[in-house]
């Protein structure tokens, strides 16, 4: 079943989420480079959800959105 965004917010349950591992494979970076991302000051990386003091997930649409407002395109200087 498909959930679509309301006008609430994003569709937090229907997007898809990663865990802190399931992101530093998506990455190629090691897990504890995720963690320091967010400790740092400022917090860095996408944003993210602390559901318990163990398990932090970050959303599919999130990360989505952060890696492109990341994204350098060389021919548009």
């Amino acid at each position: 079943m498909t959930h679509a965004p309301t006008d609430q917010g994003p569709d937090l349950l229907g997007s898809g989420w990663y865990t802190t591992e399931e992101l530093a494979t998506l990455m190629k970076v090691d897990p504890s480079t995720v963690r320091r991302w967010r400790t740092q000051q400022p917090v860095q990386g996408p944003p993210f959800v602390r559901v318990s003091g163990r398990t932090t997930l970050y959303s599919v649409d999130d990360v989505r959105a952060w890696l492109q407002s990341r994204r350098t395109d060389p021919g548009a200087s």
